[in-house]
């Protein structure tokens, strides 16, 4: 069978189908590019400063996310898996007590639980959202349980409001792991500030990236803020004085001055991933794909910023090296659920435990979906993928 030609669509970019335009996953030096002037600027600043470690960029950054989110405060910290150790220590989590997750995430989800010597708690996922479901939260909660971390993963948020109130009934804490979704919203409200704590991440892939590693942690109590300031500083608000037992987790100068020079694109660079989203839907549509893909889900009640595109598919493996040898990269979040991971054997989970977690890493595969990606390369992406299931009909 041939390759369904597309339904022609309104679109800037009605490009030649019969052009390839291999593409990779994520282009940062196309990013770069456009604000190079600015962002060498900003690295010479504190380079004349030679201030590195808490100055004011640091500080300016944190008011400039806080007040994104909606948050009483924003507290720097050396990366997005710190800031989520730095949430739970801020509870003053510890070994004895339980901590619920998902367990279709990125492993410093619940490797910030292990971190503590809590025992993370796993609640499948939402097979739609691939977020956790929280129709099966309430049978997780016991009287050891101190906190919930649901992801926004791939940059929808999500269902908070189910999830709040059963915090709220059981007296739980509600930290919300944003690192993939800043900048998104549900139901209006900012991410990092429907919970107790919101934890993000600068790892350069983020729609917010830093130069390295570097995150954030939010809070919608003042005075928690500080005690997050503490703990990132080796528990020390004057030197050589130490009220608590802290470590070593601050944001530097140059990461902050770079984050301050991308949030001033952020809004402009996550419309553009939105409408790339919607070319790619209609794409998949265009082509008849329905059948053998499904786009990621986009619930009305959030604002997906897709830091993935993240569809699923059948016979993923063989279409993934069908697409790599034609030169398109894909990647693949997640391969293996946590509970099957070696490193949290202990828990004693098994397969089958989580099977929405497990089919998904089975069956999802993620399409680049950069902001400066075109049209035509899309084009070409989901005109691949039709040339390899319509030919096997």
């Amino acid at each position: 069978m041939g390759t369904p030609q597309p339904v022609v669509r309104d679109s800037k970019a009605q490009m030649s189908h019969a052009s390839s335009a291999p593409a990779p996953f994520l282009d940062l030096k196309a990013q770069y590019a456009s604000i190079r002037k600015e962002v060498l600027h900003a690295v010479e600043r504190v380079l004349e400063s030679q201030q590195f470690i808490l100055s004011k960029e640091v500080q300016l950054l944190e008011s400039e996310i806080a007040q994104m989110a909606g948050a009483a405060a924003a507290v720097g910290c050396a990366s997005g898996s710190d800031a989520l150790f730095l949430a739970l220590r801020a509870l003053d989590v510890e070994a004895g007590d339980e901590v619920i997750t998902t367990p279709f995430t990125f492993v410093a989800t619940a490797g910030a639980i292990a971190r503590t010597g809590a025992r993370p708690v796993f609640v499948d996922i939402d097979p739609e959202t691939f977020n956790l479901d929280p129709r099966l939260l309430g049978a997780a909660i016991t009287t050891k349980t101190r906190a919930i971390i649901p992801v926004h993963l791939f940059g929808l948020p999500a269902e908070m409001e189910p999830i709040l109130e059963i915090a709220r009934q059981h007296g739980i804490a509600l930290i919300e792991d944003a690192a993939q979704a800043i900048g998104a919203t549900y139901k209006g409200t900012p991410v990092g500030s429907l919970g107790l704590f919101g934890c993000f991440s600068f790892f350069p892939s983020k729609n917010l990236g830093c130069a390295g590693d570097g995150g954030m942690v939010t809070t919608t109590e003042e005075s928690l803020g500080d005690k997050l300031r503490l703990l990132r500083a080796h528990g020390s608000r004057e030197k050589y004085s130490y009220e608590i037992m802290g470590v070593n987790s601050r944001l530097d100068s140059l990461q902050a001055a770079i984050l301050r020079i991308k949030l001033s694109h952020l809004k402009e660079w996550e419309q553009q991933r939105i409408e790339n989203a919607d070319v790619y839907r209609g794409l998949i549509a265009d082509y008849r794909l329905e059948e053998f893909v499904t786009p990621p889900a986009a619930p009305k009640y959030s604002e997906h910023v897709y830091n993935q595109f993240v569809i699923r598919c059948s016979d993923r493996s063989k279409l993934r090296l069908f697409l790599r040898e034609r030169g398109f990269s894909t990647e693949i979040y997640y391969p293996s659920p946590l509970h099957l991971q070696p490193a949290f054997a202990y828990l004693k989970y098994s397969a089958g435990d989580f099977p929405a977690s497990e089919t998904a890493c089975r069956e999802v595969l993620a399409l680049p979906i950069y902001p400066e990606i075109t049209e035509e390369v899309q084009d070409s992406i989901i005109r691949t993928i039709s040339q390899f299931y319509h030919s096997q009909l």
